[in-house]
């Protein structure tokens, strides 16, 4: 038999403020921040939204093992919703974010979405979508 995998448990973004970046994704795309303890005693910091999470890893004092080309910026994320678009657009206006594009249609792992592009405070290019 050949293994398969399941799902995606979580993935790690390198960020140069995590302050920042916890501000952003709990107040722009209304994740939770959730502090965890890890064996060591130290406390680390996630986001969570559903059964998800992204840790994270403060730039110049990452965490090993860790990835082979560490930096800032590179993560394109996609996210799914089902808020209307055009309600995600005003929140995002008053949260002063501006968006880069859309909403534009787009193909995404389950079929057609139609997504807005926005940037976090590294660059990290996010997507919010919703199928279509």
């Amino acid at each position: 038999m050949r293994p398969t995998l399941t799902a995606l448990d979580h993935l790690v973004l390198t960020v140069a403020d995590i302050e920042a970046t916890i501000a952003f994704y709990t107040n722009a795309l209304g994740m939770a921040h959730a502090p965890f303890t890890v064996a060591d005693g130290t406390t680390r910091h996630a986001l969570t939204f559903g059964t998800m999470k992204i840790n994270l890893h403060q730039r110049g004092a990452e965490f090993e093992p860790k990835a082979q080309n560490v930096q800032t910026g590179s993560a394109d994320l996609c996210f799914l919703t089902e808020v209307p678009l055009d309600q995600w657009h005003e929140h995002l206006a008053k949260h002063g974010t501006e968006i880069e594009i859309g909403p534009v249609p787009r193909t995404g792992a389950t079929g057609p979405i139609t997504s807005l592009y926005i940037r976090d405070p590294d660059s990290n290019l996010i997507e919010i979508s919703v199928k279509t």
